[in-house]
């Protein structure tokens, strides 16, 4: 389902990735150069102060970070959940939405595996999807793959279309 090519609002978003109901986000590692195309409507990032502070003057969008150091779970959980959904709304709005960490696996997969619950994916079956449409290695931790699933219950009333 990778298309490369998101359409929404009659923008191309390059390398996003379709979600399971239809939305679109591009997952993407900060360390490297963004791809061809405009800039996303807006963003979620995924990092350490050290990581914000080398990449957030390069994002000239409207854009939110959290806390989420390399390797580990968000800081703030609740905060996390909360920008999460409100990414999964944007979308759903019709934005064109990124999704980054500064590789883009580790983090930015389950982030993406959390937008995929959100879609209606069973938490069951969010890691394996999110590793053969984003990257092989995606939720890189034990304590990630747990975290995507407790990320139901982590939400009240989980999006539209949410299974649990």
């Amino acid at each position: 389902m990778l298309d490369g090519m998101a359409q929404d609002q009659g923008r191309t978003l390059s390398g996003a990735l379709r979600l399971p109901d239809g939305l679109w986000v591009r997952g993407r590692g900060l360390r490297h150069p963004p791809p061809p195309g405009p800039a996303p409507d807006t963003g979620l990032y995924l990092g350490s102060a050290r990581l914000r502070r080398r990449h957030d003057g390069a994002l000239s969008w409207p854009h939110t970070w959290i806390d989420w150091p390399d390797f580990g779970v968000p800081r703030d959980r609740d905060d996390a959940v909360a920008q999460i959904r409100a990414l999964h709304e944007r979308a759903s709005a019709g934005a064109a939405v990124e999704l980054a960490c500064g590789g883009g696996v580790g983090r930015t997969g389950t982030a993406l595996a959390c937008l995929a619950i959100l879609s209606g994916l069973p938490p069951t079956d969010a890691v394996t999807w999110t590793r053969l449409h984003h990257h092989p290695r995606a939720v890189e931790t034990p304590w990630q793959r747990r975290w995507v699933r407790a990320f139901p219950g982590r939400c009240s009333g989980a999006g539209p279309g949410h299974r649990s």
